[in-house]
């Protein structure tokens, strides 16, 4: 197999197509778990606040008479769930995603090539006879070694929730005003 049919097989599409769905999962997880706490933080049962203190300062005297200021403190409370009380569920979602894709190739060859070269030679009574022996070896080898790794990152951050889920806040007053009263300002 060649270096870039080795590129080529990295299952990159198939990687891309993973960490899409598994965002699409965990971030429908996410939401479902946000909607079941805002859930419960809607039908959790009504805790007593404190709304406003009031604190009042009149003329007193203390046991011997003596001119004192004498200071009353009235605490007003309600009843409000946690959501009456604004606390609301986190809502997160993924702004980014990252596949980091390595891959080594290491393809080596080798040669090896032996000679040897042998030589006889025989004389006598007038003849002469000569050999030369020769041996090639040639040997050769590949080798390949393939390593690779990914890295798949992935960001997450907090966003406000949706409007809808806010509620909204209307005062109506039903107190009889003067014709020459100011009208307030929310």
């Amino acid at each position: 197999m060649s270096v870039g049919q080795e590129l080529l097989d990295v299952p990159l599409p198939s990687m891309v197509a993973k960490l899409g769905l598994g965002i699409a999962d965990a971030q429908r997880a996410l939401d479902d778990n946000s909607i079941q706490t805002l859930a419960a933080m809607a039908g959790a049962d009504p805790v007593s606040v404190v709304t406003n203190v009031v604190k009042t300062i009149e003329r007193g005297e203390d046991d011997k008479g003596k001119k004192m200021p004498k200071i009353n403190f009235v605490e007003h409370t309600s009843e409000m769930t946690p959501f009456q009380l604004g606390l609301m569920p986190a809502f997160y979602q993924f702004s980014e995603a990252t596949i980091d894709v390595k891959m080594d190739i290491k393809t080596t060859t080798q040669t090896d090539t032996s000679v040897s070269v042998g030589a006889e030679a025989k004389a006598g009574w007038g003849l002469y006879s000569a050999s030369i022996k020769t041996d090639v070896e040639h040997n050769r080898k590949f080798g390949k070694e393939v390593s690779g790794t990914s890295h798949l990152v992935t960001k997450l951050v907090p966003v406000p929730p949706p409007e809808r889920i806010e509620p909204e806040f209307e005062t109506i007053d039903l107190r009889e005003k003067d014709e020459d009263e100011p009208e307030e300002d929310d």
